[in-house]
């Protein structure tokens, strides 16, 4: 269980979360992600969240952190559930 701070509709994590919200990718409060959404549109960003999916399967045996790895694969392919759905 990780320690939060709920501030309305914000939730501070006192626990980086290296899979769904990595610290690095977040710069002035956009996410790099939500960055790529919305200059690639739909199409383009299934097709991104694909690519990435594919890569840390591809990789997840080789790099030292499997189960990471993994989460990682499963996150990109949520998105594109998400947009699907």
């Amino acid at each position: 269980m990780t320690d939060t701070i709920d501030l309305s509709d914000v939730t501070l994590s006192l626990e980086e979360d290296m899979v769904n919200h990595p610290p690095h990718y977040n710069q002035s409060g956009i996410e790099c992600i939500e960055a790529i959404y919305h200059a690639l549109g739909e199409d383009g960003y299934m097709s991104y969240c694909q690519g990435n999916a594919m890569k840390y399967l591809w990789r997840y045996q080789y790099k030292g952190a499997p189960v990471e790895d993994l989460k990682k694969a499963r996150w990109y392919i949520r998105q594109i559930l998400e947009v699907l759905e």
